[in-house]
Parts: structure tokens; sequence; C-alpha cells
């Protein structure tokens, strides 16, 4: 069985983040595999996904920034807000500037009120927002809070259609967890008055955990086959790479794990991460306060 720790795949397109979980259950030899939010089946790049007991490592990962690149059409809105969905509305976008273009994004920058698309993993009266819509049913979903820290326009070009010129924009952006990119360029095109979907999309960062650190799927498929271990980061390494560390002694690790508190560090942080001088993820902590709360505990 694959020792504990974080595992990070460059998703393909065309597979769901359960169905990637599933096959890593397989490369992995356990059941204990989870992941730190989903991507679409059309996009790609980094799935961070939890072994064994990095399972509850998770939790903690699952509200990191996140940064993407993507491809916004401009001038087609379709049901899904992406290039999986049936286009509604068609527009010509001939003339649309760069300017204004431009202008519509700086509208999307910041801290702003984002409707996420109808088509999400969001539950409606219990039942997943995109089940609703692809039954037929009509969906309104209520703004929630997110940021917008980055997002630059790298390229636009026009495109001819049946219905006229259509307009690409290549884009980057860097958004808290929560926020949706289809969401995004919908609301771009809304603003345009010439609606908008996107045709591409790809993760490159989860929190500090980058692109250039995960692996192919294929990749995996092949370490496996050639009895080779899998990549995965052990839990130490991964909390450190992206937690504030408390070191701890060994006498310490003793008493966290019996349930005990510790007086808190002079830096008070939410989340961090209590470490052996062996590398050895203890606990992620709670030093908010003037003891230090255990809020998951790893045995040894």
């Amino acid at each position: 069985m694959t020792t504990d720790g974080l595992l990070l795949i460059d998703k393909p397109a065309g597979w769901t983040s359960h169905d990637v979980v599933a096959r890593s259950r397989r490369l992995a030899h356990t059941r204990r595999v989870g992941h730190a939010g989903t991507l679409d089946p059309m996009a790609t790049g980094v799935l961070v996904l939890g072994i064994n007991k990095a399972t509850k490592l998770l939790t903690y990962l699952v509200g990191c920034d996140k940064t993407y690149t993507a491809t916004i059409r401009l001038g087609q809105s379709t049901i899904t807000d992406d290039a999986e969905g049936d286009i509604v509305e068609a527009y010509d976008a001939a003339g649309l500037t760069t300017e204004a273009v431009s202008a519509a994004v700086d509208d999307l920058r910041g801290d702003i009120q984002q409707v996420p698309s109808s088509v999400s993993a969001i539950k409606v009266d219990g039942v997943r927002s995109y089940a609703k819509v692809r039954g037929g049913d009509e969906v309104k979903l209520q703004p929630r809070a997110v940021r917008v820290s980055r997002f630059d326009i790298h390229g636009q070009r026009e495109i001819d259609s049946d219905t006229g010129v259509l307009v690409d924009i290549d884009v980057e952006v860097e958004v808290s967890s929560g926020t949706y990119v289809r969401a995004l360029a919908r609301d771009l095109g809304s603003a345009l008055g010439v609606g908008g979907h996107l045709t591409a999309l790809r993760r490159t960062r989860v929190g500090r955990f980058e692109l250039a650190e995960t692996t192919p799927l294929d990749e995996l498929v092949a370490l496996e086959e050639r009895g080779e271990p899998l990549p995965v980061i052990g839990m130490g390494e991964a909390a450190a790479a992206q937690f504030p560390v408390r070191r701890i002694s060994a006498e310490e690790a003793i008493d966290l794990r019996h349930g005990k508190r510790l007086p808190a560090g002079a830096d008070r942080h939410e989340v961090s991460a209590a470490i052996t001088g062996k590398g050895e993820l203890v606990a992620m902590l709670d030093e908010s306060g003037p003891l230090a709360k255990s809020r998951v505990v790893f045995p040894a």
C-alpha cells in the first residue's frame, strides 16, 4: 500500500475528478484517496489527492487560492457556461475592442459578488444544481463573495462563425476558493453584451503546489505497471510547503497525541502544522489563542 501523503496529478481532459480518484485508488492500492477540490471534465491541470492519513489534510487545502489559464469565447452563451453545453444565445462580436474588453475585466477584479454557474455541484434542496438543470428545472443560485486577485489578458483574436464574428481571449486568473471561472466568462460576456463561455481551462496552481510538480495520469499508470513507487509527497513535507510550521519536540508530540494542549507560539496562526525535528506531521493546530488547540491529530 502506498505511503501517506499528497499525490499531485495533471488531470487529463475528459476525466471527472471522481474518475481520477477511482483510478488512483487502484494505483495506490488503497481505498483511502480523496481530492482537495474538483475540476470539471473539460478542465486539465493540478488535482491534489490525499492518500491514506493525508485525506485528513485535504480539509485545509480545499480553501487555498488557485490559479488558472483559460480561453473565454465572447459572442456565444451556453447553458453550462463552457464549451460542453448547448449554445443558448449567439451574437456578432465584431468591433469588440481590446479597450472595451479590458474595461469589463477591470470590473471583475477584486472582491466581487458572484452567482455560481447553475451547472455546479452546489446543492439546492438537497439536490446538486447541475442535476436540476439537466432535469429541466430552472435554478437560481444566490451570489457569494469571492476574490479575483488577478485577471490578466494575454491575447485576443477574432474568429469567423455562422452567427458572426466571435472573439477569443486568453486569460490568467488567480482566485479565491469557491470562484467559478466559468461564471467569470459568463459575466464578462454579459457585461459586454455579447455573451461568453469558456472553451479551455487549465489549473496551474493550488495553494503553493504548482503545475510543474504534477505527474500526468498516464505516467502514474506506467510507474505502477513497472512496480515503481508513486511520487507521493510525505505529509510533513506537504504541510510545511503550505502552512506555517510549529516545530515540536518528541515529548510535545506525545502530549498532542494524548490530547494535551501546548502553549501557543509567538505567531498566532489560525492554522499551523506541528512537525517534529524528524519531519513527522503530528497535528494541525489552531494557535490563535493562548493555548494551541489540535484541529486534527495524526497517529504515529
